[in-house]
């Protein structure tokens, strides 16, 4: 009877709580294992899908230089196919703008000067782009282009905040559900206007650029693929 006296009370509260703790504990340690596997998985299937895109780019390339061979040897030239995609800068103000010009560079994403962004070519988009012809510039990218603008310029869409693309997590957050998780994904399906272009370019924040060096060449019209790379290469160097 008086060892039973002495040996303490553990409170009920207390028992449960360090339950609790316990049950956190296990369930947080299993989540980092989780996550660890996850990533490990993730890492190993990016580096094939960005080996595979590599591969399906150089292919591509060959089959262009291959195509322009054969066409030289027949006495012809080679026509490019139809250009699938657009980027547009935007180069002037709102001083004497219509207000349905206004309307139109707010349905493009355009609301400051020299923001760019990725469009797809079809009837709709060559209308509207005939409307705003007067502040806007664009010309059709090429991979190098699409690759460093979001790789150097990039900012993701993610909780309708402005996310800087430093980390695969950010897309694979925003698009995964797409099959798109990594930047390679990003840029293969912006580049070749895949089924999920359009969820991917809304997620991609306007690009804010620069001006190139002695100012634009071309205004309101098609813009030189060389002038638009240096207005690229200018904001990319900043």
């Amino acid at each position: 009877m008086g060892e039973e006296a002495v040996k303490a009370v553990i409170p009920e509260s207390l028992l449960k709580k360090r339950k609790r703790e316990e049950d956190w504990a296990l369930a947080k340690k299993q989540g980092l294992e989780a996550t660890k596997k996850k990533n490990t998985e993730n890492r190993k299937l990016i580096y094939k899908r960005a080996k595979k895109y590599a591969e399906e780019y150089e292919e591509q390339e060959k089959d262009l230089i291959r195509l322009k061979r054969e066409a030289k040897l027949k006495g012809g030239f080679y026509v490019d196919p139809e250009a699938k995609l657009l980027f547009i800068i935007r180069i002037r103000g709102i001083n004497a703008m219509h207000p349905k010009t206004r309307k139109i560079l707010q349905l493009l994403r355009l609301r400051q000067i020299f923001n760019g962004v990725f469009l797809k070519v079809n009837k709709a988009t060559m209308n509207m782009l005939q409307r705003v012809e007067p502040y806007v510039t664009y010309g059709y990218p090429n991979l190098k282009s699409v690759r460093e603008l979001i790789y150097k310029r990039g900012y993701g869409k993610l909780n309708k905040q402005r996310s800087a693309l430093i980390d695969n997590s950010i897309i694979e957050q925003a698009l995964g559900k797409y099959g798109i998780i990594c930047t390679e994904d990003l840029i293969h399906e912006i580049m070749t206007v895949g089924p999920h272009f359009k969820e991917a370019n809304n997620f991609l924040w306007p690009f804010k650029l620069k001006a190139p060096l002695g100012g634009l060449k071309k205004r309101g019209t098609t813009m030189l693929r060389e002038e638009m790379l240096e207005i690229v290469r200018t904001t990319s160097m900043s």
